[in-house]
């Protein structure tokens, strides 16, 4: 596997991904469209360690809007990892038809290019929101019935049924890999644990939603990349979901304690009531993961955050 397209290569989880795939000697394509939800320039900076490279390309085009034959040329792949998206519970629930045609019409065509090419190993971002407020904990892939209770939720499990009738009569391999709370450098800032790190630096109280006893199994960025570059190599199936997470789970409180800690500052909070869409607790089994993908989370939620802390604290304090 040494051809490798990536959707969303600019992004928190993909550029990450690029790092690593330039580490062991892969030609990588990415595809991103720079789409506005945050910073071009935060996404620029993201890759241009590697963009001067032979062996990565890339292109800025749209994965729904772009005909992908034409932007792509006569280049093969033996591999295509789909990581873009739009991405966030709270903002689908304002924009839900965007939401299903990025995600669900964008999946699709980058199906149908793999199929058209005959690209025969595809490794989809889904998400543990597809699970919603399942109360059969740790969630299984083979007990832990989907119920999505967001529309950003709903399209990542649109997603995984368009890779499994993919599979079924194309013959393409569809990894759906369920991330389970990423985070570390690079992370979106819309996400919890950048945002509250972000106030806490500026002095600016931090915002709780719900009563505080709502958890999430946090899953550092490296340990994903992990079980991605794992998936591309995989042979073993057609299709599979696959969770993966840190297989524990932390409640909120409890986190922005460990922020703290690493910051070596206090946080104010102000309480708000609790947000639509958002479930109470995530926490992943992971014996899949590792039968399959030999797959082993390493990094603690305390080093964790060092290591987040330690990126993000020159961005804020300048």
């Amino acid at each position: 596997m040494n051809r490798i397209l990536v959707t969303g290569g600019a992004g928190f989880i993909g550029s990450h991904l690029i790092d690593r795939l330039v580490a062991t000697g892969r030609d990588v394509t990415v595809i991103d469209n720079f789409d506005a939800f945050y910073s071009r320039e935060e996404k620029q900076r993201n890759l241009q360690p590697h963009l001067q490279l032979d062996r990565i390309r890339l292109i800025e085009a749209d994965i729904v809007n772009d005909n992908l034959n034409d932007r792509l040329g006569s280049e093969s792949f033996d591999a295509i990892v789909h990581l873009a998206a739009l991405a966030g519970v709270r903002p689908s629930l304002e924009r839900p038809i965007e939401y299903q045609r990025v995600n669900v019409l964008g999946t699709t065509q980058l199906l149908e290019y793999a199929r058209r090419r005959t690209v025969r190993q595809f490794v989809f971002a889904s998400s543990s929101s597809v699970y919603g407020n399942n109360s059969d904990f740790p969630w299984r892939e083979d007990s832990s019935a989907p119920s999505p209770i967001s529309p950003y939720a709903a399209s990542k499990l649109a997603g995984e049924a368009l890779g499994r009738v993919y599979s079924a009569l194309f013959g393409i391999r569809f990894i759906a890999l369920r991330f389970f709370t990423v985070y570390g450098p690079r992370q979106r800032p819309d996400l919890a644990i950048r945002r509250f790190a972000q106030s806490i630096l500026a002095d600016r109280p931090i915002a709780l939603f719900g009563d505080g006893s709502s958890t999430r199994d946090y899953t550092y960025v490296d340990d994903i990349v992990d079980g991605i570059m794992a998936a591309i190599s995989y042979q073993q199936s057609s299709f599979e979901a696959i969770n993966l997470g840190n297989h524990r789970d932390i409640g909120l409180l409890q986190l922005v304690r460990e922020i703290e800690l690493a910051l070596g500052r206090r946080a104010t909070i102000q309480w708000l009531p609790a947000q639509p869409g958002d479930v109470e607790r995530t926490c992943a089994s992971i014996t899949k993961a590792q039968a399959l993908l030999h797959y082993d989370p390493q990094v603690s939620l305390q080093r964790g955050l060092q290591k987040f802390c330690e990126w993000l604290r020159p961005l804020v304090i300048k």
